[in-house]
């Protein structure tokens, strides 16, 4: 299929097109990557300790779900389209049969049916859930019962650049204080880098591979080089981000588990990229690290082929 074909004819917008054509294109390697004969067998992934919790080294992620595909407003739509509650509960079944058990997700209403639904059925998944707000804690854990929440990445650099990362240290002790395992989330590898420093009792940290908010700073703008190309929605993803924040990453001694490793479908053009994106995330993080993956498995499955990269790269002995 490509975007020629006649279910996708008269699309208005380039981005989407692109964004699917390519999905569907890459998919006709995935056969290959599944068949190999040394891989571990389907419904296995390495594990890593997150207290007293042994985590897949691949986490399910939430923005697909949500409709956060950093490609624009059609393909936001698309994502809220085809991630109905029903159909969100099937994709987390999908990944906890290649051995992925454990979701990041964000508090909402379909997040709560969803993880009621896969209790309801048995599940053993774990959820880790990422926010902000001290005062939405209790409610959160009362409403999703997550093992683990960490603070949202996007408000952490906002509050560090503002001079208020007490708060976001405050709300580290209130998950602590509630009995969960606590985390920080950030894109500025600045502000994973202060909390190590200053001694937080993080339990692990979620490290964006691109530093996203670097224009919402100030300081981080004015270091900006100019991008030569046009963003593909809103933001800007620079080429050298992930080798800055997994030198930080290899620093700390805390777990971490990178995001965007795909560039939030940027490296998704073919199954060669997503290969290598999951290579290089495997070889610059510590081995007691992981990832976490958004998927959007409506032209192929993606699922399948992220766990046999995992299975490849991600083993720690």
């Amino acid at each position: 299929m490509s975007s020629s074909d006649p279910n996708l004819r008269g699309s208005a917008r380039r981005e989407f097109l692109w964004q699917c054509s390519a999905a569907v294109a890459s998919g006709l390697a995935v056969g290959a990557a599944a068949s190999a004969g040394d891989q571990p067998a389907a419904g296995e992934l390495p594990t890593i300790q997150l207290g007293k919790h042994r985590v897949s080294r691949m986490i399910a992620g939430w923005n697909p779900i949500g409709g956060y595909s950093y490609m624009g407003h059609h393909m936001d739509q698309h994502m809220r389209e085809y991630y109905t509650p029903e159909r969100t509960v099937e994709f987390l079944q999908g990944c906890e049969q290649q051995g992925v058990n454990t979701h990041q997700y964000s508090p909402s209403d379909k997040s709560t049916e969803v993880l009621r639904a896969m209790r309801e059925r048995g599940s053993k998944m774990q959820f880790l859930c990422l926010s902000s707000g001290r005062a939405q804690v209790k409610a959160t854990i009362e409403a999703t019962a997550p093992f683990a929440i960490a603070h949202h990445g996007g408000a952490t650099d906002t509050m560090f650049a503002a001079g208020k990362s007490g708060e976001v240290h405050d709300f580290v002790k209130e998950v602590h204080d509630r009995g969960l395992l606590a985390g920080v989330s950030a894109h500025n590898p600045d502000c994973i880098r202060r909390v190590a420093d200053e001694g937080w009792e993080v339990d692990f940290f979620m490290t964006c591979f691109y530093f996203l908010t670097r224009m919402n700073i100030p300081e981080a703008r004015e270091k900006a080089q100019p991008d030569p190309t046009l963003p593909v929605g809103s933001y800007a993803f620079y080429r050298d981000d992930p080798t800055v924040m997994t030198e930080v990453v290899r620093q700390v001694k805390k777990p971490c588990f990178g995001f965007k490793i795909l560039g939030s479908g940027r490296k998704c053009g073919s199954q060669q990229s997503v290969r290598q994106a999951f290579q290089f995330a495997f070889e610059r993080i510590k081995p007691t690290d992981g990832l976490i993956v958004g998927m959007y498995p409506r032209f192929f499955d993606e699922i399948r082929a992220n766990a046999e990269y995992v299975r490849e790269f991600g083993k720690t002995s």
